[in-house]
C-alpha cells in the first residue's frame, strides 16, 4: 500500500480504510490472529501499546485479497520495525527462529526457509504473490534472488488459501511483498511523496548495506522506485577455519556483493487499478564448500498486474497477474575467472482469478470465495562440465477454487486445485535421449476457525484446524539428474520412474488473547505415502558418494507454541499505560519436529532440533530494548552414517530509538548477537551431511555488533 513506517500510515490511515474495501471487524480479526501467531509482531505491538511513535505499523495479509472475514490460513508476518530489526542478508536468515521456521543455510550468503521440517520445492517462495522462478531449489548453494532491504513485508502462509499459488506448497508459502505495484491508493487528489532510506554496518560479516525507496503520486497514479547495495566480507566465526595455506577465525570464500533495484507504475480507475513493474537483482558470492568457486547471479523480472471490480455478473472483482523472469548464474573460478557451469531459467507465469459476490444461503449462512486459473512455463538450461542436470522444459496449468462458508458455529474454508504438469528433458551426453513425463496432481484442503465463548477485539479464545491431501509433481532434477554435484560433494542421480509425491496433513491450533497477553499453540502431522527423498545408496562415483532420488514413506509430526505476558506496565488499554514507567513484556517460543523415513526406518535428514527461546522486552516512550536467548537441543536423530549436531545456546541484545523531526521519522537500532561467542552449527544445512569430516564446515556467526539507521518520510 505504499505505507512506509507508522508515520506514513498515521498520515494516510483514513485513505487506507477508505480504499481497502475491508470491513472493520474483518480487519480487527485479521490483526488479532496475525499477532497471535507472530512473536516479532508482538514485539511491535508491545512497543505500540506504550505510546511509541510507530504504534500503528501496518499488518495486512495480502494472500487473501478478496476475503473480508476471519483469516483461516495460519500466518506469521514481519513488517515495519520488526522486519527492520530482524533483517538478515538472506530470506532464510530473516525468518529463522520464527516458530516452525528454520534456515536451510549454505553459509552466510545462501539461506532458504525450511518450514515444519520441509524444504526445497515443498516451500513455495513468492514475490508479490508470483513465483520467483529461480534455481534456488535445484541446489543448496543457489541463493534466493530476493534481498530483504527492499522488502516491505514477509508473510508465511499455510492452509487452504495456499492452493491459489500451487499444489507443491506442502510446507507452506513464503510471500515477499515490495509494493512496486501499489494495489491500494496511498495519496489523495492533492498528491504526495513517501520514502524510506536505510544504512547498516557491522555484523559478523562486516556488512555495509544501504537501501532507498521513494513513492509518489495522487489518487490516479502511483510511481515507485527502489535501489539497494550490500557488501560483506568473509564471515567471522568462533573457531579457526582453514583457508588455503592459512588458518583463522573466518569462513574462507564467504564474502559477497549484492545490488539491485526496481521501478513500478500504477494507474487507478474508479473501480480498478493496473500496474507495471521491472526489477533487477545481481549478486556475486563465494560458495563456502569450495575455496575457489564463486557464483555470479542476475535476475530480471517484469510484472503486469491489475484488478477490476464489478465487470462480471455474480463476481465482485477480477484480478490479472503476469510475470516474465530471466534468471542466470555462472559458477566460475575466482582466480582464473574461467566459468565452469552456467544455469539459466526463462520463465513466465500467468494467473487470472475472480472473487464471487457473497451468496446468502440462509439467515446465518454466507458463502464467499474465488476461482482462478494459472499457467507457468519454465525453460531451464545447464551448460558446462559440472552440469548435473539436463536442460529441460516444464509447463504447469491449473484450475483452483477456494470457498469460505460463514456460519453461527464459525467459519469453514475449502480449497481444490487440479494441475496438468509436463516435464521434459532435452537430453545430452550423460543424460541419454530426450524424454518427457506428464502428471495430473490434485490437491484438496479444508480448514475451520471457531471462537470459543464471547470474544472482543481485546479478549477471546479461538480454535482452528486444517486438513489437506496434497500431490506434487516431481521436478526436472528429481527425474533426470545424473552427474557430480560438486557444491554439495555428492553424485546425484534422478529417477525418471518417480510418481507424484503425496501427503495427508493435519494441524490443530488454539490461541488466546487478553489485552496485551497472547498465547497460541499448534500441533501437526504430515503423513507422506510417497515422499521423494534424496538418499545415499552406499556407492561412490568419481570419489563422490552417490545420492539417488527414490520414493519412500515418511511421517513428520511436531508442535509450535508461543506466548507473551505483560509483566510491568499494566494490562489495560493504550491510554492506561504510563509513559514514564514504560512496560516490560516476556515472550516465549518453542517448536519441535520429529521426522521419520518409514521405508528405511531411520530419521530424515536436515531437521531442526527442538528449540526453545525467550525475549524480555522493555520500552519507554521512544526507547526500546530486547534481551533474547535461543536454545537448540542437540540433533542426534540423523540418518545412518551422518553426523549429529551439538546443541547450543545463543544470547542476543537489541536497542532501538525512535525520533520524529518534522515529516521525518528516524529509527536508530543496534543488535549484538551471540554474546557468548559460542560455536554452533545448523542441523538444517546440507554441509553437515556432506562436509562433516572437513574442518571447513562453517559454524553460525560469532559475536557481532550491527548498527543501523532508517529514516522515513
Amino acid at each position: 500500500m505504499g505505507v512506509l513506517g507508522s508515520q506514513a500510515f498515521i498520515r494516510h490511515k483514513d485513505r487506507f480504510m477508505q480504499h481497502t474495501h475491508t470491513q472493520p471487524s474483518g480487519l480487527v480479526l485479521s490483526l488479532a490472529l496475525a499477532w497471535a501467531t507472530s512473536p516479532t509482531a508482538w514485539a511491535q505491538a508491545s512497543t505500540a501499546e506504550h505510546g511509541v511513535a510507530h504504534r500503528l505499523d501496518e499488518v495486512t495479509i495480502t494472500a487473501e485479497p478478496f476475503h473480508e472475514g476471519a483469516l483461516l490460513a495460519p500466518a506469521q508476518q514481519l513488517s515495519g520495525a520488526a522486519l527492520t530489526q530482524r533483517q538478515g542478508s538472506t530470506l532464510g536468515e530473516t525468518l529463522d527462529q520464527l516458530p516452525g521456521v528454520a534456515n536451510s543455510s549454505f553459509g552466510p550468503n545462501v539461506g532458504r526457509p525450511a518450514i515444519r521440517g520441509l524444504d526445497g520445492d515443498r516451500i513455495q517462495i513468492l514475490q508479490n504473490g508470483a513465483a520467483v522462478q529461480d534455481a534456488s531449489s535445484l541446489s543448496f548453494d543457489h541463493a534466493v534472488p530476493i534481498d530483504p532491504l527492499t522488502t516491505e513485508r514477509i508473510e508465511v502462509l499455510r492452509g487452504p488459501a495456499t492452493l491459489q499459488y500451487g499444489g507443491s506448497a506442502l510446507g507452506g508459502v513464503v510471500n515477499v511483498i515490495d509494493n512496486r505495484i501499489a494495489r491500494q491508493r496511498s495519496f489523495d487528489a492533492s498528491g504526495g511523496v513517501l520514502g524510506k532510506a536505510e544504512v547498516r554496518v557491522g555484523g559478523a560479516a562486516d556488512e555495509r548495506s544501504s537501501g532507498l525507496m521513494v513513492e509518489s503520486g495522487n489518487d490516479r497514479i502511483a510511481v515507485h522506485a527502489d535501489a539497494f547495495e550490500r557488501r560483506t566480507a568473509d564471515l567471522r566465526v568462533p573457531r579457526d577455519m582453514s583457508c588455503g595455506a592459512g588458518v583463522g577465525p573466518r569462513v574462507c570464500n564467504s564474502d559477497s556483493h549484492t545490488r539491485g533495484g526496481g521501478a513500478g507504475l500504477t494507474l487507478y480507475g474508479d473501480r480498478s487499478y493496473l500496474g507495471l513493474s521491472t526489477s533487477e537483482y545481481r549478486s556475486d558470492y563465494g560458495t563456502v564448500a569450495e575455496e575457489e568457486v564463486r557464483i555470479g547471479m542476475v535476475r530480471r523480472h517484469h510484472a503486469l498486474e491489475g484488478a477490476w471490480r464489478d465487470v462480471l455478473p455474480g463476481f465482485e472483482q477480477v484480478q490479472l497477474q503476469w510475470g516474465q523472469t530471466d534468471y542466470q548464474h555462472a559458477e566460475y573460478n575466482r582466480t582464473s575467472g574461467v566459468t565452469g557451469t552456467t544455469f539459466s531459467n526463462q520463465g513466465q507465469a500467468l494467473r487470472v482469478q475472480a472473487s464471487q459476490r457473497p451468496w446468502r444461503l440462509g439467515a446465518n449462512l454466507q458463502l464467499t470465495g474465488w476461482v482462478g486459473v494459472q499457467h507457468d512455463r519454465s525453460d531451464f538450461q545447464a551448460l558446462g562440465d559440472e552440469a548435473f542436470v539436463p536442460s529441460s522444459r516444464s509447463r504447469t496449468s491449473a484450475l483452483y477454487v477456494i470457498q469460505t462458508l460463514r456460519t453461527e458455529w464459525g467459519e469453514w474454508r475449502g480449497g481444490w486445485r487440479q494441475e496438468s504438469v509436463s516435464v521434459q528433458s532435452l537430453g545430452g551426453a550423460s543424460f541419454g535421449p530426450a524424454s518427457a513425463r506428464a502428471f495430473q496432481p490434485t490437491s484438496v484442503a479444508l480448514g475451520f476457525v471457531r471462537q470459543l465463548g464471547p470474544a472482543t477485539p481485546a479478549f477471546g479464545w479461538q480454535l482452528s484446524g486444517n486438513l489437506s491431501r496434497s500431490q506434487r509433481a516431481p521436478k526436472d532434477y528429481e527425474l533426470f539428474a545424473n552427474g557430480p554435484h560438486v557444491a554439495t560433494h555428492a553424485y546425484e542421480r534422478g529417477n525418471d520412474t518417480l510418481g507424484l509425491e503425496r501427503a495427508t496433513q493435519v494441524d490443530l491450533g488454539l490461541s488466546h488473547r487478553d489485552g496485551p497477553h497472547r498465547l497460541s499453540a499448534t500441533v501437526f502431522v504430515a503423513d507422506f505415502s510417497h515422499y521423494l527423498a534424496l538418499t545415499p545408496d552406499g556407492t561412490q562415483q568419481g570419489g563422490l558418494d552417490v545420492y539417488r532420488y527414490e520414493d519412500v514413506r515418511a511421517r513428520l509430526r511436531g508442535w509450535e507454541a508461543q506466548a507473551r505476558w505483560r509483566m510491568v506496565g499494566g494490562s489495560q488499554a493504550l491510554t492506561r499505560i504510563d509513559p514514564r514507567v514504560g512496560a516490560v513484556d516476556l515472550e516465549l517460543r518453542a517448536d519441535g519436529v520429529h521426522a521419520q523415513d518409514l521405508t528405511h526406518d531411520q530419521p530424515m535428514p536436515r531437521i531442526a532440533p527442538l528449540r526453545v527461546g525467550g525475549d524480555v522486552l522493555w520500552s519507554r516512550e521512544s526507547w526500546g530494548a530486547r534481551l533474547g536467548v535461543t536454545h537448540a537441543m542437540a540433533q542426534n536423530r540423523v540418518p545412518d552414517g551422518q553426523w549429529t549436531t551439538p546443541g547450543y545456546t545463543l544470547w542476543s541484545l537489541g536497542l532501538n530509538h525512535h525520533r520524529h523531526r518534522g515529516r521525518m521519522h528516524w529509527l536508530w537500532f543496534a543488535r549484538l548477537d551471540n554474546l557468548s561467542n559460542q560455536t554452533a552449527y545448523a542441523s538444517t544445512s546440507i554441509l553437515r551431511q556432506t562436509l562433516a569430516t572437513n574442518d571447513r564446515v562453517p559454524p553460525l556467526p560469532g559475536r557481532s555488533l550491527k548498527l543501523g539507521v532508517q529514516v522515513s518520510f
